[in-house]
């Protein structure tokens, strides 16, 4: 379990010994952005994975106009608030930017947990939330890319396959704690 598991199982036990809803309220995260129009892509994709691996949420690109009527990319970074100056640095070391601008948002995210299922393809992960009393059972993209390109099948052949698995797992475990 990673640090950020850790973190969330930690909190649902704080949420759920209140009795709260199965979701974390209110959690703040930074939103890092900055523009640039002098990197290669390589680059780019370079710098998106360094900063997940330094704690970042989520990173995405947006292709936006720059002065001058030149074509950049806006870097976006969403990051818990203890790992803001992590990945300042990565962007300040990664990157071309002069500069980051940042704000802090608040956010709700769902209760979720990671399994692993077993499928006739092989072993893989699926993420489970819940919401409003039911839940929803999304299979791990690298897990199923693994298992499709071992496999010579289609990723969505392996999705379905690790999604109904994950679905069949969640039956089974309701069954279990309601008996």
């Amino acid at each position: 379990m990673g640090w950020q598991e850790q973190k969330k199982s930690l909190e649902l036990d704080k949420v759920l010994s209140l009795g709260k809803e199965p979701y974390l309220n209110n959690e703040t995260i930074a939103i890092l952005e900055t523009q640039v129009d002098d990197m290669t892509a390589q680059a780019i994709a370079y710098t998106m994975e360094e900063l997940l691996r330094h704690g970042a949420l989520d990173v995405y690109t947006q292709a936006i106009g720059m002065k001058k009527s030149r074509s950049g990319i806006l870097l976006t970074v969403i990051c818990p608030c203890d790992r803001q100056a992590i990945c300042e640095q990565v962007l300040f070391r990664e990157t071309t930017t002069l500069g980051i601008r940042y704000r802090l948002q608040e956010r709700k995210i769902l209760f979720r947990e990671i399994y692993e299922v077993e499928t006739e393809y092989g072993k893989a992960r699926v993420k489970i939330a819940w919401r409003d009393g039911f839940c929803t059972v999304q299979p791990e993209y690298e897990d199923c890319a693994s298992l499709a390109r071992s496999h010579n099948m289609p990723l969505i052949c392996a999705q379905e396959a690790v999604k109904s698995a994950g679905e069949i797992s969640l039956q089974s475990r309701n069954l279990t704690e309601n008996t």
